[in-house]
Protein backbone atom coordinates (compact mmCIF):
# COMPACT_ATOMS: atom_id res chain seq x y z
CA UNK A 1 0.00 0.00 0.00
CA UNK A 2 1.16 3.32 -0.82
CA UNK A 3 2.46 5.17 2.34
CA UNK A 4 2.30 8.83 0.59
CA UNK A 5 -1.31 8.15 1.58
CA UNK A 6 -1.07 9.37 5.29
CA UNK A 7 -0.02 12.95 4.35
CA UNK A 8 -3.00 13.36 2.07
CA UNK A 9 -5.53 11.61 5.14
CA UNK A 10 -3.96 13.76 7.57
CA UNK A 11 -4.42 17.09 5.32
CA UNK A 12 -7.51 16.22 4.73
CA UNK A 13 -8.25 15.43 8.54
CA UNK A 14 -6.87 18.38 9.81
CA UNK A 15 -8.40 20.61 7.52
CA UNK A 16 -12.05 19.06 8.27
CA UNK A 17 -11.46 19.52 11.98
CA UNK A 18 -10.61 23.15 11.98
CA UNK A 19 -13.31 24.00 9.63
CA UNK A 20 -15.91 22.05 10.79
CA UNK A 21 -14.99 20.65 14.50
CA UNK A 22 -12.58 23.76 16.48
CA UNK A 23 -15.05 26.73 15.66
CA UNK A 24 -17.58 25.09 17.47
CA UNK A 25 -15.90 23.44 20.39
CA UNK A 26 -17.57 25.55 23.28
CA UNK A 27 -20.23 27.21 21.67
CA UNK A 28 -23.22 26.75 21.54
CA UNK A 29 -23.05 25.60 17.83
CA UNK A 30 -21.63 22.27 19.90
CA UNK A 31 -24.61 21.44 20.76
CA UNK A 32 -26.92 18.32 19.95
CA UNK A 33 -29.38 18.85 16.99
CA UNK A 34 -30.35 15.12 17.08
CA UNK A 35 -29.94 11.94 18.31
CA UNK A 36 -29.49 8.58 16.82
CA UNK A 37 -29.89 4.97 18.38
CA UNK A 38 -27.23 2.55 17.94
CA UNK A 39 -28.62 0.07 19.94
CA UNK A 40 -31.89 -0.48 22.24
CA UNK A 41 -30.97 2.00 25.17
CA UNK A 42 -28.03 3.13 23.32
CA UNK A 43 -28.39 6.69 22.11
CA UNK A 44 -25.98 9.47 21.05
CA UNK A 45 -25.90 12.92 19.76
CA UNK A 46 -25.29 14.55 16.41
CA UNK A 47 -23.98 17.81 16.37
CA UNK A 48 -23.13 19.64 13.63
CA UNK A 49 -19.71 19.24 13.67
CA UNK A 50 -20.28 15.48 12.81
CA UNK A 51 -22.01 16.36 9.35
CA UNK A 52 -19.94 19.05 8.35
CA UNK A 53 -16.90 16.67 9.31
CA UNK A 54 -18.51 14.04 7.42
CA UNK A 55 -19.17 15.94 4.47
CA UNK A 56 -15.73 17.23 3.84
CA UNK A 57 -14.04 13.79 4.59
CA UNK A 58 -16.04 11.92 2.65
CA UNK A 59 -14.69 14.46 -0.91
CA UNK A 60 -11.36 14.68 -0.01
CA UNK A 61 -10.83 10.77 0.68
CA UNK A 62 -13.28 9.67 -2.11
CA UNK A 63 -10.24 11.42 -4.45
CA UNK A 64 -7.73 9.87 -3.36
CA UNK A 65 -8.62 6.25 -4.28
CA UNK A 66 -10.67 6.69 -7.70
CA UNK A 67 -13.43 3.70 -7.14
CA UNK A 68 -12.97 3.19 -3.57
CA UNK A 69 -16.55 3.49 -1.53
CA UNK A 70 -16.89 5.77 1.68
CA UNK A 71 -18.81 4.33 4.40
CA UNK A 72 -19.29 7.06 7.32
CA UNK A 73 -21.15 6.76 10.83
CA UNK A 74 -23.53 9.68 9.76
CA UNK A 75 -24.47 8.13 6.01
CA UNK A 76 -25.23 4.94 7.73
CA UNK A 77 -27.26 6.34 10.33
CA UNK A 78 -29.42 7.70 7.61
CA UNK A 79 -28.34 4.44 5.17
CA UNK A 80 -27.80 0.91 6.72
CA UNK A 81 -27.72 -0.61 3.57
CA UNK A 82 -24.53 1.10 2.88
CA UNK A 83 -22.30 -1.23 5.70
CA UNK A 84 -22.76 -4.19 2.62
CA UNK A 85 -20.44 -2.57 0.85
CA UNK A 86 -17.64 -3.49 3.82
CA UNK A 87 -17.79 -7.02 2.69
CA UNK A 88 -15.55 -6.63 -0.27
CA UNK A 89 -13.32 -4.37 -2.04
CA UNK A 90 -11.75 -1.08 -1.42
CA UNK A 91 -13.82 1.04 1.40
CA UNK A 92 -12.90 4.14 3.24
CA UNK A 93 -14.69 4.26 6.71
CA UNK A 94 -14.86 7.51 8.69
CA UNK A 95 -15.83 8.72 12.25
CA UNK A 96 -16.30 12.01 11.85
CA UNK A 97 -16.23 13.31 15.66
CA UNK A 98 -15.62 10.01 17.56
CA UNK A 99 -16.85 11.17 21.51
CA UNK A 100 -19.66 13.22 20.32
CA UNK A 101 -21.07 13.74 23.58
CA UNK A 102 -17.73 15.22 25.50
CA UNK A 103 -17.62 17.08 22.60
CA UNK A 104 -21.13 18.86 23.15
CA UNK A 105 -20.85 19.14 26.79
CA UNK A 106 -17.64 21.17 25.93
CA UNK A 107 -14.94 19.06 27.25
CA UNK A 108 -12.35 16.18 25.91
CA UNK A 109 -11.80 13.67 25.04
CA UNK A 110 -12.68 13.28 21.19
CA UNK A 111 -11.39 12.47 17.77
CA UNK A 112 -11.66 12.13 14.32
CA UNK A 113 -11.07 8.41 12.90
CA UNK A 114 -10.32 7.15 9.24
CA UNK A 115 -9.86 3.71 8.42
CA UNK A 116 -9.25 1.84 4.81
CA UNK A 117 -10.52 -1.60 4.45
CA UNK A 118 -9.79 -4.05 1.67
CA UNK A 119 -12.28 -7.04 1.38
CA UNK A 120 -13.80 -6.39 5.35
CA UNK A 121 -10.33 -6.37 6.74
CA UNK A 122 -8.63 -3.07 8.00
CA UNK A 123 -5.51 -1.75 6.25
CA UNK A 124 -4.90 1.49 7.09
CA UNK A 125 -6.31 3.66 10.44
CA UNK A 126 -5.28 7.40 10.96
CA UNK A 127 -6.78 8.77 14.49
CA UNK A 128 -6.46 12.88 15.24
CA UNK A 129 -7.00 14.48 18.55
CA UNK A 130 -8.19 17.37 17.41
CA UNK A 131 -7.53 19.59 20.85
CA UNK A 132 -3.68 18.41 21.06
CA UNK A 133 -3.25 17.77 17.57
CA UNK A 134 -1.89 14.25 17.76
CA UNK A 135 -2.37 12.20 14.93
CA UNK A 136 -1.78 8.23 14.83
CA UNK A 137 -0.89 6.69 11.59
CA UNK A 138 -0.46 2.88 10.17
CA UNK A 139 -0.69 0.75 7.39
CA UNK A 140 -0.52 -2.81 7.43
CA UNK A 141 2.50 -4.39 7.52
CA UNK A 142 4.13 -0.96 7.40
CA UNK A 143 4.30 0.06 11.05
CA UNK A 144 2.85 2.84 13.38
CA UNK A 145 3.45 6.71 13.46
CA UNK A 146 2.57 8.93 16.56
CA UNK A 147 2.92 12.22 15.13
CA UNK A 148 5.47 11.25 12.20
CA UNK A 149 7.67 9.60 14.08
CA UNK A 150 8.09 5.83 14.20
CA UNK A 151 5.76 4.45 17.17
CA UNK A 152 5.94 0.91 19.52
CA UNK A 153 3.49 -0.17 22.00
CA UNK A 154 5.00 0.02 25.41
CA UNK A 155 3.97 -1.65 28.73
CA UNK A 156 3.13 0.67 31.85
CA UNK A 157 5.39 -1.45 34.02
CA UNK A 158 2.71 -1.33 36.94
CA UNK A 159 2.15 -3.87 39.26
CA UNK A 160 -1.32 -3.27 39.26
CA UNK A 161 -2.43 -3.12 35.32
CA UNK A 162 -4.64 -0.37 34.59
CA UNK A 163 -8.16 -1.92 33.02
CA UNK A 164 -10.35 0.56 31.48
CA UNK A 165 -13.81 -0.65 30.98
CA UNK A 166 -16.97 0.10 28.66
CA UNK A 167 -19.70 1.82 30.34
CA UNK A 168 -22.21 0.25 27.39
CA UNK A 169 -21.96 -3.14 29.41
CA UNK A 170 -25.62 -2.70 31.76
CA UNK A 171 -26.02 -3.83 35.53
CA UNK A 172 -25.65 -6.15 36.84
CA UNK A 173 -22.53 -7.96 34.34
CA UNK A 174 -20.62 -4.72 34.19
CA UNK A 175 -21.00 -5.02 38.65
CA UNK A 176 -19.87 -8.03 38.64
CA UNK A 177 -16.98 -7.63 36.02
CA UNK A 178 -15.94 -4.84 37.54
CA UNK A 179 -15.28 -6.18 41.08
CA UNK A 180 -13.81 -9.50 40.01
CA UNK A 181 -11.49 -7.37 37.97
CA UNK A 182 -10.32 -5.11 41.04
CA UNK A 183 -8.87 -7.93 42.23
CA UNK A 184 -6.02 -7.64 40.18
CA UNK A 185 -6.30 -4.47 38.52
CA UNK A 186 -6.88 -1.17 38.68
CA UNK A 187 -10.20 0.00 37.38
CA UNK A 188 -11.67 3.18 35.18
CA UNK A 189 -14.33 3.70 33.35
CA UNK A 190 -13.63 4.28 29.37
CA UNK A 191 -14.85 7.65 28.27
CA UNK A 192 -16.58 6.36 25.31
CA UNK A 193 -14.38 7.37 23.02
CA UNK A 194 -12.46 5.11 20.76
CA UNK A 195 -9.92 7.34 19.12
CA UNK A 196 -8.60 8.76 23.01
CA UNK A 197 -8.13 4.68 24.45
CA UNK A 198 -6.22 2.99 21.34
CA UNK A 199 -3.31 5.75 21.51
CA UNK A 200 -3.99 5.65 25.03
CA UNK A 201 -3.34 1.74 25.03
CA UNK A 202 -0.39 2.23 22.94
CA UNK A 203 1.52 4.50 24.92
CA UNK A 204 1.29 2.28 27.94
CA UNK A 205 -1.40 4.42 29.80
CA UNK A 206 -4.07 1.72 29.60
CA UNK A 207 -2.53 -1.96 29.74
CA UNK A 208 -6.31 -2.72 28.46
CA UNK A 209 -9.64 -1.54 27.57
CA UNK A 210 -12.70 -3.80 27.01
CA UNK A 211 -15.03 -2.77 24.82
CA UNK A 212 -18.80 -4.42 23.82
CA UNK A 213 -19.98 -2.41 20.29
CA UNK A 214 -17.05 -2.77 18.09
CA UNK A 215 -18.65 -0.84 15.18
CA UNK A 216 -16.35 -0.22 11.98
CA UNK A 217 -15.98 3.49 12.52
CA UNK A 218 -15.12 3.44 16.41
CA UNK A 219 -12.75 0.66 16.06
CA UNK A 220 -10.96 0.07 12.61
CA UNK A 221 -8.51 2.61 12.65
CA UNK A 222 -7.45 1.85 15.74
CA UNK A 223 -7.29 -1.74 15.42
CA UNK A 224 -4.60 -1.22 12.74
CA UNK A 225 -2.73 1.40 14.92
CA UNK A 226 -2.72 -0.54 18.11
CA UNK A 227 -1.78 -3.82 15.83
CA UNK A 228 0.87 -2.63 13.92
CA UNK A 229 2.35 -0.20 17.27
CA UNK A 230 2.89 -3.74 18.35
CA UNK A 231 0.17 -4.22 20.48
CA UNK A 232 -2.81 -6.44 20.21
CA UNK A 233 -6.83 -5.87 19.18
CA UNK A 234 -8.90 -8.71 18.41
CA UNK A 235 -11.87 -10.56 19.67
CA UNK A 236 -11.50 -12.13 23.01
CA UNK A 237 -11.83 -15.71 21.02
CA UNK A 238 -8.63 -14.59 19.75
CA UNK A 239 -9.80 -13.90 15.81
CA UNK A 240 -8.69 -10.91 13.81
CA UNK A 241 -11.25 -7.87 13.76
CA UNK A 242 -13.37 -7.88 10.43
CA UNK A 243 -15.35 -4.51 9.85
CA UNK A 244 -18.26 -6.70 8.41
CA UNK A 245 -18.61 -9.16 11.61
CA UNK A 246 -21.79 -7.57 14.02
CA UNK A 247 -20.59 -9.21 16.82
CA UNK A 248 -19.50 -7.82 19.83
CA UNK A 249 -16.76 -7.64 22.36
CA UNK A 250 -12.96 -6.61 21.80
CA UNK A 251 -9.59 -6.84 23.87
CA UNK A 252 -6.81 -4.25 23.08
CA UNK A 253 -3.84 -4.43 25.08
CA UNK A 254 -0.75 -2.83 25.27
CA UNK A 255 1.22 -6.19 24.64
CA UNK A 256 0.41 -10.08 23.26
CA UNK A 257 0.64 -11.18 26.95
CA UNK A 258 -1.55 -8.72 28.53
CA UNK A 259 -3.78 -9.41 25.36
CA UNK A 260 -3.75 -13.02 26.46
CA UNK A 261 -4.15 -12.76 30.19
CA UNK A 262 -6.95 -10.79 29.96
CA UNK A 263 -8.31 -13.12 27.24
CA UNK A 264 -8.05 -15.89 29.95
CA UNK A 265 -9.62 -13.99 33.21
CA UNK A 266 -13.10 -13.34 31.15
CA UNK A 267 -12.87 -16.68 30.03
CA UNK A 268 -12.40 -17.93 33.37
CA UNK A 269 -14.92 -15.45 34.60
CA UNK A 270 -17.30 -16.66 32.06
CA UNK A 271 -17.84 -13.12 30.88
CA UNK A 272 -18.70 -12.28 26.71
CA UNK A 273 -18.29 -8.64 26.49
CA UNK A 274 -21.62 -8.43 25.20
CA UNK A 275 -24.73 -6.12 25.88
CA UNK A 276 -27.11 -8.98 26.78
Amino acid sequence: MNQSLTPAVERAMRDAARIAIMPRFGTAAARAIADKAQAPGDCEPVTAADRECEEILSERLAALIPGAKVIGEEAVHHDPELLDGLRCGTCWIIDPLDGTANFAAGTGPFGVLVALAEDGIPVGGWILDPLSGRFCAALAGRGAFLNGETWQARASGRDRPLVAVTRLMPDPDRGRLLAALAEQAEVLDSPRCAADQYPRIASGENDVTLFTRTLPWDHAAGIVFLNEAGGRAARPDGTVYRCDDAREGLIAATTSQDWERMASRLAALGETLSRR
